[in-house]
């Protein structure tokens, strides 16, 4: 048995014996994540098809909550999706109206209700999202990503959700490189592991997607206060999600219906050095984060 496959095996067994509840601690759903990883490294890419016919549909879905004043440095990392018309996408921008109208259409007096609790853009963006992936499938891209090649195409080859892994480590004090996530012999230290939720790409009604919608809805109706955002519609939220539907998955031994996004970063980029980061409209200005 090779060194790659004793890690997978290693990290099945980890995740199986985990206890009902315990994606309620962050070390905990960590370790679920960091499992997952190890389980994914040394898959042949060739063979992750599960033979199943695609049916993510081509949407790219986005949002900005006011299209009057969209920067134009924003605009200008929007503009590099334009070209996936010629592939055959519906490219829709979604704002603070037309999200809210969609809501209206499609979902129920609840969500429509939870919607308009997100206090900040940053959280209707991670609300609207969940609601529009539940509803149709396709891709959600944040509008500060631009779009360096043609690498997504791999997102669209079966069936599962795909998410992309981040880690914080907690020593330095920042992210990891999204290469060294992806290491089997990491050094020892405090890592926290968890899944953006940029990019999103998944199939109409994924149960995780819809698990997130029905948990953060949820939580925004209990009206305790102002939500934190991460943990209420985010990433956060995500996580807790994606690792109780895991530790399901396996616990019958069932294969996982989602798979995690290895190189993101060599298809898009975030751009960091945008106006909008200066102000009220970033939300970890607001949040203190």
């Amino acid at each position: 048995m090779s060194a790659v496959q004793n890690y997978s095996d290693y990290a099945r067994q980890r995740i199986v014996a985990l206890q009902p509840g315990f994606e309620k601690s962050e070390a905990s759903r960590s370790t679920l994540i960091r499992d997952i990883v190890l389980m994914q490294i040394g898959i042949d890419p060739a063979c992750r098809s599960r033979n199943i016919p695609a049916v993510i549909p081509r949407n790219l879905i986005r949002f900005w909550h006011d299209h009057s004043a969209l920067p134009d440095d924003v605009a200008a990392c929007m503009s590099t999706w334009e070209r996936l018309g010629e592939q055959g996408f519906g490219v829709r921008t979604y704002d603070d109206d037309s999200a809210d109208r969609y809501i209206r259409d499609r979902q129920g007096e609840r969500e429509v209700t939870a919607f308009s609790r997100c206090a900040h853009p940053a959280m209707r963006s991670d609300y609207f999202r969940l609601c529009a992936l539940v509803t149709e499938g396709g891709l959600y891209v944040d509008c500060d990503d631009v779009l360096l090649n043609d690498g997504w195409t791999r997102l669209f080859e079966d069936d599962r959700l795909k998410l992309q892994p981040l880690c914080y480590d907690i020593p330095a004090g920042g992210m990891m490189q999204n290469s060294d996530i992806w290491q089997t012999d990491l050094p020892s230290g405090e890592r926290n592991f968890y899944v953006n939720n940029d990019p999103i790409a998944a199939p109409p009604g994924h149960p995780v997607l819809q698990h997130a919608l029905c948990r953060a809805t949820e939580l925004l109706l209990e009206g305790n206060g102002r939500p934190e955002i991460q943990a209420t519609t985010g990433p956060g939220n995500l996580t807790t999600v994606l690792a109780a539907h895991a530790h399901a998955l396996l616990l019958r031994g069932d294969p996982l219906d989602f798979s995690l996004i290895r190189d993101w970063d060599a298809i898009a980029e975030m751009r960091w050095d945008l106006s909008y980061r200066q102000d009220e409209r970033n939300w970890r200005n607001v949040y203190g984060c």
